[in-house]
């Protein structure tokens, strides 16, 4: 039996709310769970005491007992000083086209100016049915 430190949902639509529950991983979501070890609400504001609640003898409990936390879970934990998270390694989102990343390296090196603009792309050709109906 795989068991896992997870969130159930229990709030209303559009007002979450989260239970941690420790669950057989085949069990559904917001389905069958072995015990509530605290409860999570993000509406509330990040600096709030009662946005995460946990009852931190229990999770070290099901820990000892081979339980994996979520993702969600274990920064929780992490933010406890119960377990730590590794850093993940995300891959590098939004990295320039070659030709930006080129006048971003000439605009460093040439002092700070912007370079020109490459050529600008030719206007699209208008949609057969308004030359048609000219």
């Amino acid at each position: 039996m795989s068991l896992k430190i997870r969130l159930a949902r229990v709030g209303t639509k559009k007002r979450p709310q989260f239970r941690v529950v420790v669950a057989d991983s085949r069990y559904p979501r917001d389905g069958r769970f072995i015990e509530k070890l605290g409860t999570y609400n993000p509406m509330l504001p990040k600096d709030s005491k009662e946005r995460v609640n946990l009852d931190l003898e229990r999770v070290q409990h099901w820990l000892s007992k081979g339980a994996q936390p979520t993702d969600r879970v274990l920064r929780f934990l992490d933010a406890a000083g119960i377990r730590k998270r590794e850093p993940r390694n995300n891959p590098q989102r939004a990295v320039p086209r070659k030709e930006r990343k080129a006048q971003a390296e000439a605009a460093a090196a040439g002092g700070g100016a912007p370079a020109p603009a490459a050529k600008p792309a030719e206007a699209p050709a208008a949609p057969a049915g308004e030359a048609a109906a000219s």
